[in-house]
Protein backbone atom coordinates (compact mmCIF):
# COMPACT_ATOMS: atom_id res chain seq x y z
CA UNK A 1 0.00 0.00 0.00
CA UNK A 2 0.83 3.65 -0.32
CA UNK A 3 0.60 4.80 3.29
CA UNK A 4 -0.27 8.01 5.11
CA UNK A 5 3.34 8.20 6.31
CA UNK A 6 4.43 8.19 2.68
CA UNK A 7 2.23 11.19 1.94
CA UNK A 8 3.39 12.88 5.15
CA UNK A 9 6.99 12.55 4.00
CA UNK A 10 6.23 13.95 0.53
CA UNK A 11 4.37 16.94 2.00
CA UNK A 12 7.27 17.66 4.35
CA UNK A 13 9.76 17.35 1.50
CA UNK A 14 7.75 19.80 -0.63
CA UNK A 15 8.01 22.37 2.19
CA UNK A 16 11.69 21.66 2.97
CA UNK A 17 13.23 20.95 -0.41
CA UNK A 18 16.90 21.34 0.46
CA UNK A 19 19.84 19.05 1.07
CA UNK A 20 20.23 19.76 4.78
CA UNK A 21 16.63 18.75 5.58
CA UNK A 22 16.81 15.73 3.28
CA UNK A 23 20.03 14.43 4.86
CA UNK A 24 18.59 14.93 8.35
CA UNK A 25 15.58 12.84 7.30
CA UNK A 26 17.45 10.30 5.17
CA UNK A 27 16.31 7.30 7.24
CA UNK A 28 12.67 8.32 6.81
CA UNK A 29 13.22 8.70 3.08
CA UNK A 30 14.81 5.24 2.86
CA UNK A 31 11.92 3.61 4.74
CA UNK A 32 9.30 5.28 2.53
CA UNK A 33 11.32 4.51 -0.60
CA UNK A 34 11.45 0.83 0.36
CA UNK A 35 7.68 0.89 0.84
CA UNK A 36 7.16 2.30 -2.66
CA UNK A 37 9.49 -0.36 -4.09
CA UNK A 38 7.37 -3.07 -2.45
CA UNK A 39 4.26 -1.48 -3.97
CA UNK A 40 5.96 -1.43 -7.39
CA UNK A 41 6.97 -5.09 -7.04
CA UNK A 42 3.35 -6.07 -6.38
CA UNK A 43 2.11 -3.94 -9.29
CA UNK A 44 4.74 -5.38 -11.62
CA UNK A 45 3.61 -8.92 -10.81
CA UNK A 46 0.01 -8.01 -11.67
CA UNK A 47 1.00 -6.28 -14.90
CA UNK A 48 2.99 -9.23 -16.18
CA UNK A 49 -0.23 -11.24 -16.13
CA UNK A 50 -1.63 -9.14 -18.98
CA UNK A 51 1.43 -7.60 -20.67
CA UNK A 52 5.13 -8.23 -21.19
CA UNK A 53 7.06 -5.75 -19.04
CA UNK A 54 10.78 -5.21 -19.49
CA UNK A 55 11.46 -4.07 -15.90
CA UNK A 56 13.19 -6.72 -13.82
CA UNK A 57 12.00 -5.45 -10.45
CA UNK A 58 10.05 -2.80 -8.62
CA UNK A 59 13.34 -1.24 -7.55
CA UNK A 60 14.31 -0.60 -11.16
CA UNK A 61 10.83 0.77 -11.87
CA UNK A 62 10.87 3.48 -9.19
CA UNK A 63 12.44 6.63 -10.61
CA UNK A 64 15.11 8.64 -8.81
CA UNK A 65 13.89 11.29 -6.39
CA UNK A 66 16.85 13.50 -7.27
CA UNK A 67 16.04 16.19 -9.83
CA UNK A 68 18.25 17.10 -12.79
CA UNK A 69 18.50 20.86 -12.29
CA UNK A 70 21.13 21.61 -14.95
CA UNK A 71 18.69 23.12 -17.43
CA UNK A 72 15.88 24.12 -15.07
CA UNK A 73 15.08 27.46 -13.48
CA UNK A 74 13.74 25.52 -10.50
CA UNK A 75 16.83 24.46 -8.56
CA UNK A 76 14.97 22.38 -5.96
CA UNK A 77 17.17 19.29 -5.60
CA UNK A 78 14.39 16.73 -4.98
CA UNK A 79 11.09 15.71 -6.52
CA UNK A 80 8.13 15.96 -4.18
CA UNK A 81 6.48 12.90 -5.71
CA UNK A 82 7.22 9.27 -6.50
CA UNK A 83 7.43 8.28 -10.14
CA UNK A 84 7.10 4.66 -11.24
CA UNK A 85 7.70 3.71 -14.87
CA UNK A 86 7.17 0.39 -16.63
CA UNK A 87 8.49 -0.24 -20.14
CA UNK A 88 6.98 -2.83 -22.46
CA UNK A 89 9.42 -5.49 -23.63
CA UNK A 90 10.69 -6.11 -27.18
CA UNK A 91 10.61 -3.86 -30.25
CA UNK A 92 7.14 -5.13 -31.09
CA UNK A 93 5.53 -3.75 -27.92
CA UNK A 94 5.76 0.04 -27.82
CA UNK A 95 4.71 2.60 -25.26
CA UNK A 96 5.00 2.55 -21.51
CA UNK A 97 3.09 2.94 -18.27
CA UNK A 98 3.68 5.66 -15.68
CA UNK A 99 2.36 6.17 -12.14
CA UNK A 100 2.76 9.53 -10.40
CA UNK A 101 2.19 9.49 -6.64
CA UNK A 102 1.80 12.89 -4.99
CA UNK A 103 -0.62 14.30 -2.41
CA UNK A 104 -3.39 16.00 -4.37
CA UNK A 105 -2.01 14.91 -7.74
CA UNK A 106 -1.84 11.13 -8.13
CA UNK A 107 -2.41 9.83 -11.64
CA UNK A 108 -1.49 7.16 -14.15
CA UNK A 109 -0.32 7.98 -17.64
CA UNK A 110 0.62 6.17 -20.79
CA UNK A 111 1.22 6.67 -24.47
CA UNK A 112 3.81 8.63 -26.42
CA UNK A 113 5.17 11.88 -24.98
CA UNK A 114 7.76 12.92 -27.56
CA UNK A 115 7.76 10.55 -30.54
CA UNK A 116 10.51 10.94 -33.12
CA UNK A 117 9.37 12.36 -36.49
CA UNK A 118 9.56 8.96 -38.18
CA UNK A 119 7.53 7.26 -35.45
CA UNK A 120 5.00 10.10 -35.38
CA UNK A 121 4.47 9.72 -39.13
CA UNK A 122 3.91 5.96 -38.75
CA UNK A 123 1.38 6.50 -35.95
CA UNK A 124 -0.53 9.07 -37.97
CA UNK A 125 -0.53 6.81 -41.01
CA UNK A 126 -1.77 3.90 -38.92
CA UNK A 127 -4.62 5.95 -37.50
CA UNK A 128 -5.56 7.31 -40.93
CA UNK A 129 -5.52 3.83 -42.49
CA UNK A 130 -7.72 2.27 -39.81
CA UNK A 131 -9.55 5.18 -38.22
CA UNK A 132 -12.65 3.14 -37.40
CA UNK A 133 -10.71 0.55 -35.39
CA UNK A 134 -8.89 3.26 -33.49
CA UNK A 135 -12.12 5.11 -32.70
CA UNK A 136 -13.63 1.81 -31.53
CA UNK A 137 -10.83 1.52 -28.96
CA UNK A 138 -11.30 5.11 -27.79
CA UNK A 139 -15.07 4.68 -27.54
CA UNK A 140 -15.00 1.32 -25.77
CA UNK A 141 -16.56 1.16 -22.30
CA UNK A 142 -13.28 0.14 -20.67
CA UNK A 143 -11.37 3.07 -22.20
CA UNK A 144 -14.08 5.61 -21.42
CA UNK A 145 -14.53 4.38 -17.85
CA UNK A 146 -10.87 5.13 -17.17
CA UNK A 147 -9.85 7.88 -19.60
CA UNK A 148 -13.09 9.23 -21.01
CA UNK A 149 -12.81 12.73 -19.56
CA UNK A 150 -9.56 13.53 -21.38
CA UNK A 151 -9.44 10.73 -23.95
CA UNK A 152 -6.32 10.84 -26.09
CA UNK A 153 -4.74 14.26 -25.72
CA UNK A 154 -1.50 16.19 -26.13
CA UNK A 155 0.00 19.10 -28.03
CA UNK A 156 -1.47 19.46 -31.51
CA UNK A 157 -0.89 21.25 -34.79
CA UNK A 158 -3.36 23.91 -35.91
CA UNK A 159 -3.75 22.26 -39.29
CA UNK A 160 -3.43 18.78 -40.76
CA UNK A 161 0.26 17.92 -41.37
CA UNK A 162 1.73 17.62 -44.85
CA UNK A 163 0.88 14.36 -46.56
CA UNK A 164 -2.62 14.10 -45.08
CA UNK A 165 -5.95 15.39 -46.34
CA UNK A 166 -8.06 18.00 -44.58
CA UNK A 167 -11.01 15.72 -45.28
CA UNK A 168 -9.46 12.75 -43.49
CA UNK A 169 -12.00 11.37 -40.95
CA UNK A 170 -9.12 11.13 -38.47
CA UNK A 171 -7.96 14.73 -39.01
CA UNK A 172 -8.44 15.67 -35.34
CA UNK A 173 -6.22 12.78 -34.24
CA UNK A 174 -3.64 13.23 -36.99
CA UNK A 175 -3.02 16.80 -35.81
CA UNK A 176 -1.74 15.51 -32.46
CA UNK A 177 2.02 15.67 -31.83
CA UNK A 178 1.63 13.61 -28.65
CA UNK A 179 -0.69 10.72 -27.84
CA UNK A 180 -1.29 10.71 -24.09
CA UNK A 181 -3.88 9.08 -21.86
CA UNK A 182 -4.27 9.77 -18.13
CA UNK A 183 -6.48 8.89 -15.20
CA UNK A 184 -6.52 10.87 -11.95
CA UNK A 185 -6.94 9.39 -8.47
CA UNK A 186 -7.98 11.06 -5.22
CA UNK A 187 -5.79 10.87 -2.13
CA UNK A 188 -8.34 8.50 -0.58
CA UNK A 189 -8.04 6.17 -3.56
CA UNK A 190 -4.23 6.34 -3.50
CA UNK A 191 -4.22 5.37 0.17
CA UNK A 192 -6.81 2.61 -0.18
CA UNK A 193 -6.02 -1.07 0.27
CA UNK A 194 -6.99 -1.85 -3.33
CA UNK A 195 -5.00 0.93 -4.99
CA UNK A 196 -2.64 -1.59 -6.60
CA UNK A 197 -5.63 -3.21 -8.30
CA UNK A 198 -7.04 0.18 -9.37
CA UNK A 199 -3.75 1.13 -11.03
CA UNK A 200 -3.39 -2.26 -12.67
CA UNK A 201 -6.94 -2.03 -14.03
CA UNK A 202 -6.13 1.38 -15.49
CA UNK A 203 -2.96 0.08 -17.13
CA UNK A 204 -4.86 -2.93 -18.44
CA UNK A 205 -7.39 -0.58 -20.05
CA UNK A 206 -4.51 1.13 -21.91
CA UNK A 207 -3.44 -2.10 -23.58
CA UNK A 208 -5.63 -1.96 -26.75
CA UNK A 209 -4.48 1.62 -27.40
CA UNK A 210 -0.82 0.68 -26.96
CA UNK A 211 -1.23 -2.44 -29.11
CA UNK A 212 -2.77 -0.41 -31.95
CA UNK A 213 0.14 2.02 -31.86
CA UNK A 214 2.64 -0.82 -31.58
CA UNK A 215 1.27 -2.37 -34.76
CA UNK A 216 1.44 0.99 -36.56
CA UNK A 217 5.05 1.46 -35.46
CA UNK A 218 6.22 -2.00 -36.47
CA UNK A 219 4.46 -2.54 -39.83
CA UNK A 220 4.56 -0.70 -43.14
CA UNK A 221 1.50 0.56 -45.02
CA UNK A 222 1.05 -2.91 -46.55
CA UNK A 223 1.02 -4.63 -43.16
CA UNK A 224 4.50 -6.10 -43.60
CA UNK A 225 6.54 -6.25 -40.35
CA UNK A 226 9.42 -3.80 -40.19
CA UNK A 227 11.31 -5.97 -37.69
Amino acid sequence: MITKSNFTFLKALAKNNDRDWFMANKKTYEAEHDSVISFADELLALMNKHDNIENESGKKSVMRIYRDVRFSKDKSPYKSHWGIHFKRATKQLRGGYYLHIEPGNTFVGGGFWGPEPGDLKLMREGISADEKSFRKILNSKSFKDHFGKNGVHGEALKSVPKGFSNDDPAADLIKLKQFLITEQFSDAEALSADFTKKVNDSFKAMRPFLDFMSYALTHDSNGIPLY
